[in-house]
């Protein structure tokens, strides 16, 4: 746009990288968004009403293809372990509530003691999180995958992570915003001697930014419209285009599909050797006492949870999203989304911060080495067009705007700390396994039926990369007379 030739040394050396999309982390899978009906599915048989169904569209994401298991969270309490040298504060904030499994009428003290930590169970998913563990456990593991990717391509010296692990603590530990931010707060970085990456001098540049393409998106716990849309799996209605671009689904979709299998309008799935049905596709309870069925010819082959990777995929090749456990999503919860939903990417949740700057202007870490945020204020953003205030977790709930007041956390049991849960458990009837179904926890509280399973944005075509957003068409001469 303005003449000067990019990655040129006598031309200032900006430096532009060719067009790159985010890749899926480790453990994760594409799922290609669209639009759906989000809520109820079948008879709100609980009275609740809040599910009523209306249409959304979810932009393409990545999702893990399991719920995060024991042995995934064990890794986690061990990284915190090591680097903050056993700090008592810092690890009972971490560990999961293993009394989740105590019924005053039931024997359950073996799964209080082992189901955490004993092999048997190292690919059950992890219970007895809150959901603020969950989503500290997400920044966690942020941050080591992008240890790791600089770390192989030289912009950490290797060792980093094992001194990390010796009682680096905060400042001796990495942190994805940190390095970003400012460099010089990570300590053994690298100049690798094979890089692409150039400063206005022409000489190799030691460390990465945004713009570079390197670093990964970070991980977070799924909005509640991710979660829900990625659960029925709906590409299954449709020719694949990642296979054949020139077969579209002529918008086909599925407006009552009930549970996360359907994947025809019978609701059932043939395999190769045999039909599925008559066959248990999700761990829940079939009635009152029955969570297994009976010896000599269990149901689900599963009193309590299942290995994260049993019983068969949906459309997106996701496993367990409806029984084994209910999972944490991103949303604070309110009963009546339907009145105030965006039809697009919906959200509940927002709180907007900013990086905490000292009185000398420098950044600073918390005592997990992360970036210290602090509230934007509503002084701040008043004179804005799209947000007034700084906290818009109550936005339309009870303001000028909507005209309604609910008394949330005065008057009822849910407040700004309520969150939303999906997907039913190895407790649960099966209403709970339509993924339309949903409740509510407290985010500082736990329990044996509750798990998760992390997210991660993606950036790029909506058919996922090797394909062009938008639409092209290609020219053609006029042909002369």
């Amino acid at each position: 746009m303005t003449g000067w030739t990019y990655d040129d040394k006598n031309m200032g050396n900006f430096h532009v990288n060719k067009i790159k999309y985010p890749k899926a982390g480790p453990g994760l899978v594409f799922v290609q968004g669209g639009t759906f009906t989000m809520g109820a599915k079948d008879e709100d048989v609980m009275g609740d009403w809040n599910n009523i169904p209306r249409r959304v569209t979810i932009p393409s994401f990545f999702i893990d293809e399991t719920e995060v298991a024991n042995v995934h969270y064990r890794e986690y309490l061990y990284w915190l372990e090591n680097t903050f040298g056993g700090d008592t504060n810092i690890m009972k904030k971490a560990l999961p509530d293993t009394l989740v499994w105590r019924e005053e009428l039931g024997y359950n003290e073996p799964y209080v003691e082992y189901y955490l930590r004993y092999p048997s169970f190292n690919y059950y998913p992890v219970v007895g999180v809150s959901w603020r563990q969950a989503h500290d456990f997400a920044v966690w593991r942020s941050d080591r995958v992008n240890e790791l990717i600089l770390i192989k391509k030289g912009y950490l010296k290797k060792d980093f992570a094992k001194k990390e692990m010796k009682g680096g603590g905060a400042d001796g530990s990495f942190n994805t915003e940190t390095y970003l931010l400012n460099p010089e707060m990570i300590r053994n970085k690298n100049k690798p001697s094979k890089t692409d990456l150039r400063d206005i001098n022409n000489k190799p540049r030691s460390t990465v930014k945004i713009e570079d393409g390197i670093l990964n998106m970070s991980y977070r716990l799924p909005t509640e419209a991710e979660w829900e849309y990625a659960a029925y799996g709906l590409l299954g209605q449709n020719p694949n285009p990642t296979k054949n671009p020139r077969k579209r689904g002529e918008e086909l979709r599925s407006n009552q599909q009930i549970y996360t299998w359907g994947k025809n309008i019978n609701g059932l799935r043939d395999s190769r050797r045999g039909s599925f049905q008559g066959d248990f596709l999700a761990n829940f309870k079939r009635g009152n006492g029955d969570h297994a069925g009976v010896a000599g010819g269990p149901n689900d082959n599963a009193p309590i949870t299942a290995p994260v990777n049993s019983f068969y995929p949906n459309a997106f090749g996701l496993y367990n999203m409806s029984g084994n456990v209910s999972e944490w999503v991103e949303d604070v919860y309110r009963p009546l989304t339907s009145t105030d939903a965006q039809d697009f990417n919906y959200f509940r949740g927002n709180k907007f911060t900013k990086v905490f700057k000292n009185s000398g202007g420098q950044i600073e870490r918390d005592s997990l080495g992360r970036v210290k945020r602090a509230d934007i204020s509503d002084e701040e953003v008043k004179n804005r067009i799209n947000y007034q205030r700084n906290n818009v977790i109550d936005y339309l709930d009870g303001d000028s705007l909507s005209g309604a007041s609910y008394g949330y956390g005065v008057t009822s049991l849910v407040n700004d700390q309520s969150r939303v849960i999906k997907g039913g458990s190895w407790n649960d009837m099966p209403y709970w396994l339509s993924p339309g179904t949903r409740r509510y926890l407290q985010e500082d509280m736990a329990s044996n039926t509750i798990g998760f399973r992390c997210a991660q944005t993606y950036l790029g075509p909506q058919q996922g990369p090797g394909f062009k957003e938008g639409k092209f068409f290609g020219k053609r001469r006029a042909k002369r007379k």
